[in-house]
């Protein structure tokens, strides 16, 4: 629980305020009372709470009056009414309107302080959000967490922030490592200088280089006008190489010398140029593997991962998950024109235990699909439950997308062939050699697909 959170009782019952007054304040929260729907709305208008718990039954205007004037002029102030079994349907009805739930007289305490818990979660991801105000916490500006996993990696980009080695950023697909690679950068001594980054999976292999060193007029057909690369953009700040477990092997020998002798030549020029960046990277591939592969070359790996960071997957991090949810709503809302609270009891819920295989990306998608179908000021846990249902896109990088088809591709061809690479170069207008190194590239032999090979190509 939120320990001094301010919390605001409203019941016309001066015994109930008084008992409700001792329990929550026996918990360690801040309460404050009163025992008409005005006196209320003046409370909050004074001091704001972060919760409001009220009776339903109230003198003058009641309680689903005081929610519907709280939901116009506070919209993410989340309320709690107890209710009589008379007002049940009421109640019910105010919760398909936004109200975060109900509880029914005479109700478990527990119940009440578990409500009040799950509310604070709504609001809390304010409270942990630094910005750019926050002084010394601007660095993690939109970075939200109570995770200890989360609060011991932030340590680590704090401390290595301050230094200039190269940083190698692990993680699966969808975790944030741009986030915290960003997170590196605005806390380091290189903050006022530039932030560049590129996914060095999603752009091709002959314009990689180009895109990273520059080039000079005329180096290759196209190069109309001289240009710099990113290294050179990145001149006194960092430069962040994403994915860089799919960066090409010829690229890797020329990026190796780049962080060896601090130049860059761009295609084309004769003499190399002096740059002064910082290099950050980062892979959801199992680098070991690759070089063992001889797939990325260990030279290389060894000046990229002067310091390693692993980021938790985001099933590893389930108490980040309310906070993330209400951060994100925050931001989507606003995107949509929607004045949203957040989430049900029971959305919340459905959220903090799905599996996530795309973590917080996935999360972000669900989140923006439900504040766009949503029509109550309190996203349902159908909604989250629909878009959940929803397949997720696995997140590939263009080359991991390219090889999985290609792979797929050939497999089809030699089935309809029978494995015969004659026929199937010919489908591929392909010559002979170059559809050969296409099946040693994949790890494919005729042989597997041919009548007498029935066995193996299944599980090829």
């Amino acid at each position: 629980m939120s320990a001094g959170a301010h919390i605001l009782v409203v019941d016309d019952d001066e015994d109930i305020l008084r008992l409700l007054g001792m329990r929550l304040q026996a918990r360690g929260f801040r309460v404050s009372s009163a025992t008409s729907a005005e006196a209320a709305l003046t409370q909050i208008a004074l001091d704001p709470p972060r919760v409001v718990v009220s009776d339903v039954r109230l003198p003058g205007r009641d309680g689903l009056a005081l929610f519907e004037e709280i939901r116009t002029t506070r919209p993410s102030l989340p309320v709690i009414l107890l209710t009589a079994h008379g007002t049940i349907p009421d109640a019910v009805d105010a919760t398909s309107r936004g109200v975060f739930g109900y509880l029914t007289k005479p109700f478990d305490s527990q119940l009440l302080l578990e409500k009040i818990d799950q509310a604070l979660q709504l609001g809390a991801s304010a409270s942990r959000m630094p910005s750019p105000e926050s002084g010394g916490e601007a660095w993690m500006e939109g970075i939200v967490f109570r995770s200890s996993r989360m609060a011991e990696l932030m340590g680590e980009v704090r401390m290595v922030a301050a230094s200039e080695a190269s940083v190698l950023i692990r993680g699966e697909s969808g975790t944030g490592k741009e986030v915290i690679a960003r997170a590196i950068h605005r806390a380091s001594p290189r903050s006022r200088g530039p932030f560049v980054a590129i996914n060095c999976g999603a752009i091709p292999e002959q314009l990689l280089e180009s895109e990273l060193f520059g080039h000079v007029k005329g180096a290759f057909t196209g190069a109309a006008t001289t240009r710099e690369g990113l290294f050179q953009a990145a001149s006194g700040g960092t430069l962040f190489l994403d994915e860089i477990g799919d960066m090409p092997t010829a690229l890797q020998v020329k990026l190796l010398r780049v962080l060896q002798e601090r130049t860059v030549r761009p295609v084309g020029a004769i003499r190399a140029q002096p740059v002064d960046v910082r290099v950050l990277s980062a892979t959801h591939r199992d680098l070991d593997a690759a070089m063992a592969e001889g797939l990325f070359r260990e030279d290389l790996y060894y000046r990229l991962d002067v310091v390693s960071l692993r980021l938790p997957r985001l099933d590893e991090r389930r108490e980040d998950i309310p906070l993330l949810a209400a951060h994100f709503v925050q931001q989507v809302a606003g995107k949509y024109g929607k004045r949203i609270s957040g989430f049900a009891p029971e959305a919340l819920e459905a959220l903090a235990t799905a599996a996530w295989p795309g973590n917080v990306r996935q999360l972000y998608n669900v989140v923006e699909q439900s504040v766009a179908l949503t029509s109550t000021p309190l996203i349902p846990a159908s909604l989250v439950q629909r878009a959940l249902r929803v397949p997720v896109m696995e997140a590939l990088s263009y080359a991991e997308a390219k090889q999985r088809f290609e792979r797929n591709y050939l497999i089809q061809l030699l089935k309809l062939t029978d494995g015969s690479v004659a026929d199937a170069a010919r489908i591929a207008d392909r010559n002979r050699t170059e559809f050969y190194r296409l099946l040693q590239k994949h790890g494919l032999t005729p042989a597997m697909f041919r009548s007498d090979g029935e066995v193996q190509a299944g599980g090829a």
